[in-house]
């Protein structure tokens, strides 16, 4: 028998307790006590230090969303949820639990209503800075941000290379590809590419440890801003989850300027989430939201995506689907 329509609300109302509890798992490191086998509630909290009553009712609650799972004998055992919070996990939403749950950022949530209201960006009403400054400013907040950044790519990169080939391409520019982790998987999947990663010279300042180390002899590192030039002479200019932190003005000069430096022949491939058109639910609608409100950015449909091409040299020649919830959204000079 369906729901009553005040059970239906009262469940989307909860929501962000469902967060926040997973998140507390996570914080917690439960899965990863938890990687050896079984273990009792009382073992669980010796280990972490929390109050063994209230942390057995934490794991009850996230039992009840596919997070841990109780046996028949009573020990706490690994779901395939709960193995994605890892910490050493070859694929892991650990990060990007923890970030989602961080203080400021669900203070700015809070300020939704008037972010629509007003077309302010949220964190900038609830801190008086916008979210990338915000980060600046915060060390904890800002590395729990990179951090999930990279968590998002672990759990994206085998599907989306299994969708799309590149090893079509002779040379392949990425522009802000953070510390290299999703191109360092495309090398290896294509052993005769050679790449170049644009980024922020802050961000480089950061890479003592980077997954492109193992192919140094293939890859050049530079560090630049990608709204004053992009390096040319690239196949292909490559760019993943960052078109959707810009509105189209802004997300148009970065296109602007890859077109001026692509090869003849060459293309374009944004890697976003889609959003379907049509009233039916969909995680990517409420990313957009997420975007609206934080960076002022949006998630776009594919018209919308066919719109901002044209308007900045660029024809929209495909979008290719992958298993997860990202899309290559491939381009060719107009």
């Amino acid at each position: 028998m369906p729901a009553e329509p005040s059970a239906q609300l009262m469940g989307v109302l909860l929501g962000p307790v469902y967060a926040a509890a997973v998140a507390a798992v996570a914080r917690f490191g439960i899965p990863d006590l938890l990687a050896d086998g079984p273990k009792t509630a009382e073992s669980i909290a010796a280990a972490t230090g929390a109050k063994a009553d209230l942390l057995y009712r934490l794991m009850r609650a996230t039992e009840a969303v596919g997070v841990l799972r109780r046996a028949a004998n009573g020990m706490w055992e690994q779901t395939e949820l709960s193995a994605l919070l890892r910490t050493d996990g070859p694929e892991t939403l650990r990060d990007l639990a923890i970030y989602w749950s961080d203080d400021w950022r669900t203070r700015a949530v809070a300020a939704m209503h008037k972010a629509v209201l007003t077309g302010e960006n949220a964190v900038e009403l609830t801190y008086g800075m916008g979210p990338f400054e915000y980060l600046k400013s915060d060390p904890e907040a800002g590395l729990n941000f990179n951090r999930a950044m990279t968590s998002f790519s672990t759990t994206e990169v085998a599907a989306i290379l299994e969708a799309y080939d590149f090893s079509a391409f002779g040379s392949l520019v990425e522009i802000a590809g953070g510390h290299g982790l999703f191109l360092s998987a495309i090398l290896e999947s294509a052993p005769r590419l050679t790449a170049t990663l644009l980024e922020l010279p802050q961000v480089l300042a950061e890479m003592a440890e980077t997954p492109l180390r193992q192919h140094a002899d293939r890859v050049s590192i530079v560090g630049g801003d990608m709204f004053s030039a992009v390096p040319a002479g690239g196949d292909a200019y490559l760019m993943k989850r960052i078109i959707h932190d810009w509105p189209d003005e802004t997300a148009g000069m970065i296109l602007s300027a890859c077109r001026e430096a692509v090869n003849p022949g060459g293309k374009l491939l944004v890697i976003d989430a889609v959003v379907p058109e049509g009233p039916g639910f969909s995680t990517t609608k409420f990313l957009d939201v997420t975007m609206m409100i934080f960076s002022g950015g949006k998630e776009r449909t594919a018209a919308e995506f066919r719109r901002l091409y044209a308007a900045n040299g660029w024809k929209l020649e495909r979008i290719v689907p992958t298993a997860s919830p990202m899309c290559v959204i491939e381009g060719v000079p107009a």
